[in-house]
């Protein structure tokens, strides 16, 4: 039987959505590459197949950042006081 190297680091699991742009977004608190949290994302090893396929249903529902103007420098101002 011959072997292909890559088949040792197979997996019959859920694969990772991560797309190696990790960034998460200051507001959202999602990866602006995967859309998944940074919680999702750290605990993502140790999750079962069921949870992570249920969090790779809900990626495409997902807004990773605001699709409006923040305001500028007023609104940041503004932010900065609340």
């Amino acid at each position: 039987m011959t072997r292909n190297s890559n088949d040792i680091w197979s997996r019959a699991e859920v694969e990772s959505p991560c797309n190696k742009v990790c960034q998460i977004h200051p507001e959202t608190r999602l990866c602006l590459g995967c859309a998944r949290s940074i919680d999702e994302i750290g605990a993502w090893g140790s999750m079962t197949p069921k949870m992570r396929s249920d969090i790779m249903a809900d990626l495409p529902n997902r807004t990773v950042a605001p699709t409006t103007r923040r305001g500028g420098r007023a609104a940041r101002l503004k932010r900065s006081f609340d």
